[in-house]
């Protein structure tokens, strides 16, 4: 099994942001030196995907902007000596396809996957939620690729969640566990309350499904919020007899749906960064003190000081 193309749901409003996101997609926050977006298509090249389907919505042309040549600010950046400022979003380009559809009603996620049915065929897809930015040496979404192959399955990442934070996303009933990341599914449930959760194994954004995935979607009837529910279209998978599989996802997660997430994650990116990374720091180690004499806390400096001599 080969899985080259991905979708992309960026078609949400981002109210979370707003004012920011008046103009701007959410998905085109920066994370430091680049858009959050970037980073989902980076880990996808990465895990060899050749295509991207990007669900998209109203004031959204800023995404195809991005991920397409620029030719006059390409020559100008040249004639300044400065084109490896634009080096690695150029190589995103060569390397792969864009395929851009429109999402014409807000009607839930698994409406979004939906609506991309005729641009992947029937072939196993993988699926990137943007607002989750996963970092480390493995790509998230190869792991479940090896995974989906090696099985002939379906695969959804997830992690450990506090049982009191399950109502915020969907949860897993485990069937059979295989190895301490590795699970069989035995049904999905989406934002149960915490007495209701069969787990603490909450869904996170990624997934490797079959294309009989777009059936599924036809055959559910809206869910929890009054949406159509990608997790409830994978218990259709399981109800036909398909194998589904859980993984918990080896890296590390940045939820940048919520400000304070996004917040948290331009911190940590810039730590780990190469030109910004020590000043970081430095800037840090400052702010560290400067709270400690704004909590009056200044005896715990002072013997932090001494410490260090």
């Amino acid at each position: 099994m080969k899985v080259k193309k991905a979708i992309i749901p960026a078609a949400g409003l981002g109210t979370r942001f707003l004012p920011q996101t008046k103009s701007i997609p959410k998905e085109m926050l920066p994370l430091v030196d680049k858009p959050a977006i970037q980073y989902i298509v980076e880990e996808g090249i990465r895990s060899s995907i050749e295509n991207f389907i990007v669900i998209s919505g109203r004031s959204k042309k800023s995404l195809e902007d991005h991920f397409d040549l620029a030719p006059e600010l390409e020559n100008i950046l040249e004639s300044k000596s400065k084109k490896d400022l634009t080096s690695s979003i150029e190589k995103i380009i060569e390397k792969t396809d864009f395929t851009y559809v429109r999402q014409k009603e807000p009607l839930g996620l698994g409406h979004a996957i939906w609506t991309a049915r005729h641009a992947v065929g029937r072939e196993h897809v993988a699926i990137l939620l943007p607002d989750d930015i996963i970092t480390g040496p493995v790509p998230a979404i190869s792991q479940l690729i090896k995974i989906a192959t090696q099985e002939k399955c379906n695969v959804v990442a997830v992690r450990e969640v506090p049982i009191e934070d399950t109502k915020h996303y969907g949860v897993v009933a485990i069937k059979k566990q295989f190895s301490p990341n590795l699970f069989q599914v035995k049904n999905l449930v989406e934002k149960p309350e915490p007495n209701d959760a069969p787990s603490n194994l909450a869904i996170i954004g990624r997934y490797v499904l079959s294309p009989n995935i777009f059936d599924a979607i036809e055959e559910t009837s809206s869910g929890h919020g009054g949406e159509i529910q990608l997790t409830d279209a994978i218990s259709k998978l399981l109800s036909n007899g398909e194998k589904v599989f859980a993984y918990k996802v080896q890296g590390t997660r940045y939820d940048v749906g919520k400000p304070l997430g996004w917040l948290k994650a331009n911190i940590s990116l810039a730590l780990k960064h190469p030109d910004y990374g020590e000043q970081m720091l430095k800037h840090l180690k400052e702010l560290d003190r400067d709270i400690l004499l704004m909590e009056g806390k200044a005896e715990i400096l002072s013997k932090t000081s001494e410490s260090m001599f």
